[in-house]
């Protein structure tokens, strides 16, 4: 037997209340206690796909809001034709001018729930991980708004840990958090930070 049972409570869940994938309870969580959203606002999630954050977002910003998903996988049918959601097949860092994504300036949320491939040797997928983790860092200046709020998956690791240290003083409020919905064996949590300051 695996690790964990694929068809666990929150499998089950997500599955009876429509929603594309059971990653959904990790942003209701984060967003429960962080308030990291709220109406109106706009909002980029990178590496959206399968898009169960975007559907809880764009219930949350609500119809003056409008979230943005960006990911390599073709674009997720099932999310065309929601009014306040538009997504894209790029690849993020492809982008370096926002128009390529028709919206006028940067973002007052920039999710991300993305993780590399993995390989199995837990030593190059934590390194990868944090090469990811950095270079969506990395876009921070250019796709999210000074006063902006930030959620970001994080494979811990010692090395995980000490480049956040240096990471903090980029936003008024940086904290961490391990969501209930995530299964016990992983090594994953989530940075929230709140308040950019540019």
């Amino acid at each position: 037997m695996g690790n964990f049972k694929v068809k666990d409570h929150y499998f089950n869940k997500a599955k009876q209340e429509n929603f594309l994938a059971r990653s959904i309870y990790k942003l209701e969580e984060i967003d429960e206690r962080y308030k990291v959203l709220r109406p109106g606002i706009s909002v980029v999630d990178l590496g959206y796909y399968p898009g169960s954050w975007i559907q809880y977002t764009s219930r949350v910003i609500g119809d003056n809001g409008q979230v943005v998903g960006i990911d390599i996988q073709e674009v997720n049918k099932k999310l065309s034709g929601v009014k306040n959601v538009r997504v894209y097949q790029k690849d993020i860092f492809d982008i370096h001018d926002l128009s390529q994504l028709d919206v006028p300036d940067a973002f007052d949320v920039v999710l991300s729930d993305m993780a590399p491939s993995t390989t199995g040797i837990r030593s190059l997928d934590q390194d990868r991980s944090l090469n990811l983790v950095e270079s969506v860092f990395g876009l921070l200046p250019r796709f999210l708004k000074p006063g902006g709020n930030f959620v970001i998956k994080v494979f811990d690791s010692q090395n995980a840990q000490n480049y956040l240290k240096e990471q903090k003083n980029l936003f008024k409020e940086f904290s961490y958090l391990k969501p209930k919905s995530t299964r016990s064996v992983s090594k994953e949590f989530f940075v929230i930070g709140k308040h950019f300051k540019a």
